[in-house]
């Protein structure tokens, strides 16, 4: 029945359920008399000519076959014989996939073993001519290794020769200098001679020889005293001596290595003490106070008073000292104290240079010693002998007061300091971590100088997103809480770094807080660190100190 359900199949044969059909006229059209002779009649066209009769047959022979009782076990068997047909089609396209994966196997088999081949050959030719070029390089060795034993005796020879040559030619030349030497000899011993004997008989020209003798031993030890005052007098004004790192005090030689520089400082003029220092306001009038007496000091033509400064890392105590010293119109130097410790044995000297020098300054001087703990510690401590001269020095030399300089020590730990220095203080002045009003003061500061400043310059290709800055500060400010304000300083320096290396070169908000909670990430993991440490080391110092247990004794 796939025919009549629009399947490309063939009919099937239903003529035994269809009677035979019946005779129309004894000779109808549908007879075979009728059929050949059409045929006769119409020639090759009778092939082209429709059939109606038997598409009326077919349209009976299925309404026979609806109105009989076995149309619908035709139906059911029409229905198997697809079902059937299917699966035939469905194994017979198994049979060939799978004769298709055989062959593709036996292909890639097929394949394997050509490269196999291939590769064989291949390293068998090399292993071929790696066996020839062995046997060449051996050849090769062999016939040069037979010439050199051939050309042996003869090169021997010839080094025999030449170094018979060779001796002989020195022995000539020892000779001829020796006579050389010897004839000297025999006319310098004329010459003196002759000259003595003239010398020692006349005696004015022996008085006159020990003058001269004595005239130029006694100017040239006068010579040597000379230059050596003038020498170390240089030195002390306007020599800066090695323990100076940095100073403002003019000197020629460092206007001659520096000429640009030196214009700039003649040229400065006296600033607020507090021109870009941000500090705790109880801090900034302490501050104040301190560079207003200074300045009156100076005018009046007083004694100095010794500072300490003390507080943890990066809380501006070096920038107070150089602001100090500008705001009151003095030089400032700065040395730091492990610079001096390891010098040894030539400390003591240099800080005699340092101080001789201090004295000299016309303008008064700022004394700037940084990380003062490096060597003026406790002498009663574990420390070497040379250290320990140092601070005698340094005492020897700070123990009365002066119009000269102004000693500002500066040190993280001023309790390892040793009594006698602490005694040379006036005035200790601690400088704590900047709190949430101070941190928002550096926040917005360093912003301004190294991203608003920048961008609008426009020098260099810096630009500014568009974005709330005060709120973006604020933010900044409450995250960072515990940083100083160097660190501060390093973080705008950072945003400013990662702007200009990105490519558009656009400062963000992402940019801003993703690098502040960086740093901050990055200073908890080291402040870890650091208490696990310091937690060790007490530890450790607690057990060693501990005494020692009791051991019971068993009676």
């Amino acid at each position: 029945m796939s025919w009549l359900f629009g399947m490309n199949q063939r009919p099937q044969d239903f003529s035994q359920f269809v009677p035979p059909p019946t005779a129309v006229g004894g000779g109808g059209a549908d007879g075979p008399g009728d059929s050949d002779s059409g045929k006769g009649k119409n020639g090759p066209m009778e092939a082209y000519r429709f059939d109606s009769a038997a598409l009326e047959r077919a349209a009976k022979a299925a309404k026979d076959l609806e109105s009989s009782k076995y149309a619908k076990d035709a139906l059911e068997l029409t229905k198997m014989q697809e079902v059937t047909k299917q699966k035939e089609l469905l194994e017979a396209a198994k049979e060939i996939e799978r004769v298709n994966d055989e062959n593709i196997k036996r292909q890639e088999e097929s394949v394997a073993k050509q490269e196999a081949m291939r590769k064989a050959t291949v390293e068998h030719e090399l292993e071929q001519r790696h066996k020839y070029d062995m046997k060449r390089l051996e050849a090769e060795m062999g016939s040069r290794a037979k010439i050199e034993r051939e050309n042996q005796d003869l090169t021997l020879e010839q080094i025999r020769v030449r170094a018979a040559e060779d001796r002989e030619t020195t022995l000539k030349s020892l000779i001829e200098k020796r006579e050389t030497v010897l004839s000297s000899i025999k006319t310098a011993g004329t010459a003196i001679g002759t000259g003595l004997n003239a010398f020692l008989s006349e005696p004015a020209k022996i008085q006159a020889a020990v003058g001269g003798l004595v005239a130029l031993t006694a100017g040239y030890f006068a010579a040597k005293g000379s230059l050596g005052i003038i020498f170390r007098f240089v030195e002390a004004r306007l020599a800066k001596p090695s323990l100076v790192r940095e100073t403002s005090r003019f000197s020629p030689f460092e206007a001659l290595r520096h000429p640009v520089q030196t214009i700039k400082k003649i040229q400065k003029k006296p600033e607020d003490i507090l021109e870009g220092v941000v500090l705790n306001p109880r801090v900034e009038e302490r501050v104040r106070d301190i560079a207003i007496a200074t300045k009156n000091t100076k005018y009046n033509r007083g004694m100095y008073r010794n500072i300490l400064l003390h507080g943890p890392p990066g809380t501006g105590k070096t920038l107070f000292a150089k602001k100090l010293a500008m705001h009151s119109g003095m030089d400032y130097a700065i040395m730091t104290g492990g610079d001096i410790a390891l010098l040894g044995r030539e400390s003591v000297g240099a800080i005699h240079k340092v101080f001789d020098w201090a004295v000299t300054s016309r303008k008064g001087l700022v004394l700037f010693i940084d990380e003062a703990e490096g060597f003026l510690r406790k002498r009663h401590e574990n420390i070497s002998e040379e250290l320990r001269m140092a601070i005698s020095a340094f005492l020897y030399r700070t123990g009365t007061q002066t119009d000269k300089f102004m000693m500002v020590l500066a040190s993280n730990t001023p309790e390892v300091l040793d009594f006698a220095v602490v005694d040379r203080v006036h005035e200790p002045v601690e400088f704590p971590l900047p709190t949430m009003a101070e941190r928002e003061r550096l926040v917005r500061l360093y912003f301004e100088k190294y991203i608003l400043l920048p961008a609008s310059e426009g020098k260099r290709r810096l630009k500014v997103a568009e974005f709330d800055y005060s709120k973006a500060c604020t933010t900044v400010a409450q995250i960072t809480k515990g940083m100083s304000g160097r660190e501060i300083t390093n973080l705008a320096l950072d945003w400013q770094m990662t702007t200009y290396a990105s490519l558009e070169g656009v400062f963000t908000d992402d940019i801003m807080l993703r690098r502040a909670n960086a740093a901050v990430s990055w200073r908890s993991s080291h402040e870890d660190k650091k208490t696990m440490f310091s937690a060790a080391v007490i530890a450790a110092v607690e057990e060693a100190s501990a005494p020692p247990e009791k051991s019971e004794t068993v009676s």
